[in-house]
């Protein structure tokens, strides 16, 4: 579907009009500008109409106030795809300070097509107290007590209970009343965990009798009075400390069964006056910074809010409204870790990671702000940062005349919901003049989601431009398989933890083994993160892992180390691009699975670390190099052959000096599989009388050099 576009006179009357008004469209899972009034121009500052134009298109939420980004977004996207009314209150910079706005929308067709208008009404200036800035509840109490007075309405709609107005004049008074009791007062905070998907799965009227049974069920425990309706499917209590857990214990058994059993878990955040005596907002805005804490947990639960988390929320609003300023000044900086290709040992490949160098705080984690970006809906700005960073690197190396290699990139699942992320990148990379085989698009499982035919389209439409697109993180959580059979990777990240549980879990290493050996049988390499010794370089080698990272070879630096340490001649070096292909053929190769040479991909043997003697050569015109081999290989070579093992190197010319027995009859057939057959089998009798019967077989050969791979594997010796 297209965009829709109105007649000439149309347009021009809807943008003459001095009502706010903006018309919408909901068009690839993304909300669209499709005319702006000049009301709205007027009412959010706006100089010009491209400017308007542009800024609803690319930045919606730019001047939005950061503890209402997240709610008015979702609010958003959940309007344009019911077809129910939207109504909204939340606050935004106009001319350096805050307003408070009204909006509300209704669904319209025209021609056909299903478009939205937009009301925006002026609720005058938003008043900030400096010494309670920090208080998420407070602010929206107070926009929320003036859509209370406008619509003169003191219940929810939806559940009959106090709306948060109201609530928190009930609250203030009950409160007050429980510390003259010599009782202690709670706040509690209740999310149900999963609304979002629970209206994919059942529906939105099902979401609402969940929401409704709910309700009842925190007015049978705490009276209706003491509860409220947060929005959405969030609710506020306030209550006695008395008995408050086993309370709780009680109210998530009945949970259960709610709904004809159509529920969900729900979370909860506590604040106990114990903590301090304040307002009755501030206490609501502490339970659920506490519900938040656990948000990721899918069982009901209960947290207790404590200082550390007021830390996190003022860290998280640091991070937010200095966040165009990290960029702009480059404090975000962008740092790059090698990955090496296994069959070479250098480097094929590199991903970008971000790094925050705060001014006042110093080195910030990912941890410290990628979710928080996340959940604002900010990332992509980070992650289109980053893209152009990688491209001005790319362009740096190749003046510099170093091989340029591709590079990755990480997406978040914000990135797509917010902006039509593939068609930004390839922007870019198109303005470039940077191949779009340089770049590579990494997304983790959970980017994916529950909307898996849209992210199919969308890695598809990467992959149909020429991205590679990668899956990170694979075996991280509860990975699903059925992500690898409906979507088609260039290559799978294996998560670190099987790394570091190397040393102490044989059943890592089978776990490892197998998910590398589906991954080639899909035609899908594969990476292992957090490589960190040499003894599981040679596993993975082994096992036909194609490319290895970690700090082993090198940890993520910034762009003029990795220019030093080439200067100093300590860098890794990079593969020639052209030979990718090749060295990627070698890489695939298990060497503890001889479907290589049968191509029985069923086959399987118990015993993953005992079997058949196989390795990895290549020849030119001069000698045959031993790449490597698996354990059972090696021990053979250091039974009959040790001075192969040690030296790796075969001299053609030695096959007419009279060698050590059988070693001419190697010689003879790796070059009769480089030069006339791809396999073939002979037996070649040793010095001690023993007979070897071995299998050649050509894997490749390098396009550049011309140099030939082949595996030879040891079926028998007798």
């Amino acid at each position: 579907m297209e965009k829709f576009r109105y007649d000439e006179q149309e347009f021009a009357l809807i943008e003459n009009t001095p009502v706010p008004l903006a018309v919408y469209q909901f068009l690839d899972n993304r909300v669209v500008t499709v005319a702006l009034s000049k009301g709205f121009c007027d009412l959010f500052g706006f100089k010009t109409k491209e400017d308007a134009y542009f800024l609803t298109e690319n930045d919606m939420y730019r001047d939005c106030h950061p503890d209402d980004t997240a709610r008015i977004a979702d609010a958003a996207v959940t309007f344009a795809k019911d077809q129910g009314e939207y109504d909204v209150i939340f606050r935004t910079k106009v001319n350096n300070r805050y307003r408070i706005i009204h909006s509300r929308g209704e669904h319209f067709y025209k021609n056909g097509i299903k478009l939205a208008a937009v009301w925006y009404f002026d609720e005058g200036e938003y008043i900030e107290d400096s010494s309670i800035s920090n208080d998420l509840t407070h602010t929206i109490t107070n926009a929320l007590k003036i859509s209370s007075i406008y619509h003169k309405i003191t219940y929810d709609y939806l559940t009959g209970l106090p709306n948060m107005g109201y609530f928190f004049e009930i609250a203030e008074k009950g409160m007050e009343e429980l510390i003259q009791a010599g009782q202690t007062p709670v706040m509690l905070f209740f999310d149900l965990n999963g609304m979002k998907y629970f209206n994919v799965k059942y529906g939105l009227s099902e979401g609402d009798n969940l929401i409704r049974s709910f309700s009842k069920l925190l007015v049978k425990y705490f009276s209706n009075e003491n509860c409220t309706r947060f929005g959405m499917d969030r609710f506020c209590v306030y209550t006695s400390e008395d008995n408050l857990e086993q309370r709780l214990w009680s109210l998530f058994g009945e949970c259960e069964n709610l709904n004809g059993g159509k529920t969900l878990p729900v979370r909860t955040g506590i604040y106990s006056s114990k903590m301090g005596k304040i307002r009755a907002c501030f206490a609501c805005d502490r339970a659920k910074m506490a519900c938040d804490k656990t948000r990721n947990a899918y069982v009901s639960h209960f947290t207790y809010f404590d200082e550390s988390m007021l830390k996190e929320s003022q860290n998280r609003l640091y991070i937010i409204e200095n966040f165009d300023r990290a960029l702009k000044e480059e404090w975000i900086q962008v740092y790059y870790q090698p990955i090496v290709r296994a069959a070479t040992g250098r480097v094929c490949d590199e991903e970008a990671l971000s790094r925050w160098i705060d001014p006042i705080h110093g080195m910030l984690s990912p941890d410290a702000f990628i979710p928080i970006l996340e959940e604002s809906n900010l990332i992509y700005k980070l992650d289109l940062y980053v893209t152009e960073k990688i491209l001005k690197k790319m362009k740096a190396q190749a003046d510099k005349g170093l091989y340029v290699v591709p590079n990755s990139v990480n997406l978040s699942r914000s990135d797509f919901e917010t902006c039509d992320i593939v068609k930004e990148i390839t922007n870019r990379v198109d303005q470039s003049g940077i191949p779009h085989e340089k770049l590579t698009i990494e997304i983790t499982e959970s980017v994916i989601g529950s909307n898996f035919e849209y992210m199919k389209t969308q890695v598809e439409r990467f992959q149909s431009l020429g991205f590679k697109v990668w899956m990170d993180d694979f075996g991280s959580g509860y990975s699903s398989l059925d992500v690898l059979q409906d979507f088609h990777f260039d290559l799978i990240k294996l998560d670190m933890k099987f790394m570091r549980n190397f040393a102490s879990s044989q059943k890592s290493k089978i776990i490892l083994t197998e998910l590398i050996r589906m991954a080639m049988s899909l035609g899908i390499e594969t990476i292992v993160e957090g490589v960190e010794t040499e003894e599981q370089v040679e596993f993975l080698c082994e096992v036909g892992c194609t490319k290895l990272q970690g700090y082993h070879f090198c940890k993520p630096i910034p762009l003029i180390q990795i220019f030093e340490r080439y200067d100093k001649g300590t860098q890794i070096g990079f593969e020639n691009p052209a030979e990718s292909d090749y060295f990627s053929a070698l890489g695939k190769i298990n060497l503890y699975d001889l479907s290589v040479i049968t191509n029985n991909e069923g086959e399987s043997y118990k015993n993953y670390f005992n079997t058949l003697p196989m390795g990895l050569f290549e020849v030119d015109e001069e000698k045959i190099k031993f790449i490597r081999g698996n354990k059972s290989y090696r021990s053979f070579l250091t039974t009959y052959f040790p001075p192969y093992l040690k030296e790796k190197i075969l001299e053609l010319a030695e096959k007419d000096k009279k060698p050590e027995k059988g070693v001419s009859d190697f010689i003879d057939a790796v070059l009769k599989c480089k030069t006339e057959i791809n396999s073939h089998i002979i037996d070649i009798k040793h010095s001690d009388g023993s007979t070897f019967h071995l299998y050649f077989g050509r894997i490749a050969e390098n396009p550049l050099s011309k140099i030939v791979a082949l595996v030879v594997v040891v079926l028998n010796i007798s």
